[in-house]
């Protein structure tokens, strides 16, 4: 049974070294964060392993969930703060290229009429 464990931790190892290509290798930024959520998950299933070799599950479980917790905190921080720049880039350049936000039903244009 103990090979089996080590086996798995071996395979979830060479998953984390994967999400790292991805990480340095990502053309985009958001593949990037993709690959730092993966390997906050990978960590996430090798303290679950670590804590039923050691037979100590309880412990190492209440420390894999309180760290997939920060991980997805701070991968949607991120992904919220870059979501915040692209936008405030977009508006930027549609403000230099003289375009004006499109009007959507129910909103009111810049001339008090509603939209279609």
């Amino acid at each position: 049974m103990s090979e089996i464990i080590v086996g798995l931790a071996v395979f979830i190892s060479l998953l984390i070294a994967a999400s790292f290509y991805r990480i340095f290798a990502g053309p985009t930024l958001y593949d990037r964060l993709l690959g730092v959520g993966a390997i906050g998950t990978h960590a996430v299933l090798l303290l679950a392993l670590f804590g039923f070799m050691f037979s100590r599950l309880s412990g190492f479980l209440d420390l894999a969930i309180t760290y997939a917790i920060l991980n997805f905190v701070g991968v949607v921080a991120i992904a919220k703060f870059l979501d915040l720049d692209t936008a405030d880039r977009r508006e930027e350049a549609e403000a230099a290229a003289g375009m004006t936000a499109a009007v959507t039903p129910g909103e009111s244009g810049p001339d008090g009429e509603k939209g279609p």
